[in-house]
């Protein structure tokens, strides 16, 4: 499934473009990657965050022509969109909802498909290669994303079937489950800080920019170590995937313990993220929904945490 080479439409999710003289002054005080960071040759995932440091939306950002664009659950768009438009009033920069202007393809182990299209993409995560409109983005793993003018779409697509054969989404979620990388979907709007979704350690925070709304709360996080919760693997047995936000238990507490950030069918079970409190994952004893609920069990993830990487960032 998420380890042969395939390609699919990436229809769950809409892209936010943020352009103007300002937009990346406006962005640079909204959101947890830093933007001085990237170039034409450089995307990055991020967040934006209340001032509480909870994440309302999480995207992978890419600098495009007079400002950026950002791809997100297509239901966080109209929300983020109105939101951020509250703040983009005082500053040079428009928001937009360009969902319907971009053709958007997941391609795993599609490296000669895209070469045959004129993109030879470099292997190092979040480096960008263009030719023409089309935009070639390396993600973790053999993942890339492929983008196009919407009007390409049906083409495009042909160009990809005759190279790759074409899957389910729920393959690309797998293989993004696979390689570690949550995600903010509108049931887990306000959920979680963005160290719960180890969003540091790929490269999504950044600690030696200036300030943005939540900065506080994720530095203080990071620095002084009080986070108790964080992303990990599981697998379940049967074929019905947890929608996010639903909980897990564990006997160590009396509450709930953590909640699924994303689940998809896998060869065999079902495969998840999910954030739980490391006293829960230590005992072992992790269940689905309820106390007595079906059991979970803990898979690899592909990194290690590693704090004085992350905080150079």
């Amino acid at each position: 499934m998420a380890d042969s080479a395939f390609f699919c439409p990436l229809a769950h999710e809409g892209v936010l473009a943020v352009r103007g003289p300002d937009a990346d002054k406006f962005l640079q005080g909204q959101v947890t990657c830093n933007l001085n960071y990237l170039k034409d040759g450089s995307s990055s995932l991020g967040a934006r965050c209340t001032p509480k440091g909870r994440m309302v939306s999480s995207f992978r950002l890419l600098p495009d022509r007079d400002g950026f664009l950002l791809a997100m659950a297509s239901e966080l768009i109209e929300p983020q969109q109105t939101e951020l438009k509250k703040f983009a009033a005082f500053s040079k920069s428009q928001l937009s909802d360009e969902s319907g202007a971009w053709s958007r393809f997941g391609l795993m182990g599609g490296d000669a498909a895209l070469v045959r299209l004129g993109l030879d993409l470099p292997r190092e995560a979040g480096r960008v290669v263009r030719n023409g409109e089309l935009i070639a983005i390396r993600l973790e793993g053999e993942r890339a994303e492929l983008w196009a003018p919407a009007e390409q779409t049906e083409t495009l697509r042909a160009r990809l079937a005759s190279h790759l054969p074409e899957a389910p989404l729920e393959h690309w979620l797998l293989a993004q489950i696979r390689a570690g990388v949550g995600q903010v979907f509108g049931a887990t709007r306000e959920l979680f800080i963005p160290q719960m979704i180890n969003l540091q350690a790929v490269g999504g925070v950044s600690f030696k920019k200036g300030c943005y709304s939540g900065q506080e709360i994720v530095a203080r996080m990071q620095y002084l170590g009080k986070l108790k919760r964080r992303l990990y693997r599981l697998a379940l047995e049967g074929d019905e995937a947890p929608a996010p936000a639903t909980e897990l238990f564990s006997p160590v507490h009396r509450t709930s313990v953590g909640e699924v950030v994303l689940a998809v069918p896998a060869e065999k079970g079902v495969e998840l993220l999910a954030v739980l409190q490391e006293d829960a994952v230590e005992d072992g004893r992790i269940t689905l929904g309820a106390p007595e609920g079906p059991a979970l069990h803990l898979l690899d993830l592909p990194y290690e945490l590693n704090h004085e990487l992350e905080t150079q960032r």
